[in-house]
């Protein structure tokens, strides 16, 4: 997908953006988004994550021109949206989370009039280049009600495309969708960042976003409370585990020197301990002292599920806006 000669450093930026949704006879005033601070890098895979309820549609909705900021700045791919609205939205292709689409419209006419809605003439449409790189070829004259659901969350992503925008929004393209099209669908999103569109996630499927996202930001309750490389991420938890099978099954879990330990429903025995501070060594010889003989042992270490666990329910998510 083409991008202009003059790109960027960041796809997105965000500095101080709030959003508060006034108080109606109904509800109470809301505030959504409370000093988001985000830079995208241009070409990466980003991964926005969150509970549900942190702000991550609202911040989407703004980008997209659904929703009107409070306070704050927006840029896509450097131009400012209160300057230049339309032609710094017109950066952006989102898919959305539900799927929405015309039944009676084949896939290439549904291609077809969304070029048409953004003004890309007859001369300039990929419309064929798109429903290839989507493997939607040979579903290009059948009517979209004929397609499976995975395939009309690929023709969501076709849609997004038609002006070959430089970065892409997916908000939960795979939910609802089987093992094998959630596959099928990331490689070819893995292919478009290939060709150098940058790709803004958010998933509740995190160890998608683990194996998928260069970088990735927690939000929680408007806030921004990580934003780091994934690796870097996973790193913020120092806590590993040594999960040992005893030659001789265990009636309770052995009181260690300088070491938690628990006895697993299967019988295996886990201690935990701070890797910046001991050693698989330590736990072994601990375990030795405590009489308990090793038939075999593995290692485990957190995932993301667990730093974003710590994150969002855990004393880090009364924190205040982080600034990135």
């Amino acid at each position: 997908m083409s991008a202009p000669a003059a790109a960027p450093e960041f796809a997105l930026q965000a500095e101080g953006l709030v959003k508060t949704y006034p108080a109606s006879k109904m509800t109470p005033e809301k505030t959504a988004l409370r000093g988001i601070d985000l830079a995208i890098p241009r070409g990466s895979i980003f991964g926005l994550l969150g509970p549900n309820g942190a702000g991550k549609s609202t911040f989407i909705n703004i980008l997209a021109g659904m929703v009107n900021k409070t306070a704050g700045k927006v840029r896509i791919w450097g131009m400012d949206i209160d300057v230049q609205p339309r032609t710094a939205r017109g950066a952006i292709g989102v898919v959305h989370q539900e799927i929405v689409s015309d039944v009676f419209f084949t896939p290439r006419e549904a291609l077809e009039v969304q070029a048409g809605f953004y003004g890309v003439r007859k001369a300039d449409r990929k419309t064929d280049e798109i429903l290839a790189s989507l493997g939607l070829t040979d579903k290009a004259d059948a009517y979209v009600r004929q397609l499976s659901g995975g395939m009309k969350r690929r023709l969501m992503v076709a849609k997004a495309m038609v002006h070959s925008p430089p970065i892409l929004i997916l908000d939960e393209p795979t939910a609802g969708v089987d093992v094998e099209l959630r596959r099928q669908l990331w490689e070819r999103v893995q292919a478009l960042n290939a060709l150098g569109v940058t790709i803004v996630l958010t998933t509740h499927y995190l160890e998608e976003a683990q194996a998928l996202c260069d970088q990735i930001a927690i939000v929680n309750r408007g806030v921004v409370v990580a934003c780091e490389p994934t690796p870097q991420l996973l790193r913020r938890l120092d806590t590993r585990s040594v999960v040992i099978v005893p030659v001789l099954p265990l009636e309770a879990a052995p009181l260690l020197d300088g070491f938690d330990a628990d006895l697993r429903p299967d019988g295996r025995l886990a201690v935990t301990y701070k890797s910046e501070q001991s050693s698989v060594e330590a736990v072994l010889a601990a375990v030795r002292a405590a009489g308990v003989q090793i038939r075999d042992l593995t290692t485990e270490q957190p995932d993301l599920e667990d730093v974003f666990l710590s994150l969002t329910y855990g004393d880090v998510a009364e924190l205040s806006p982080t600034r990135f």
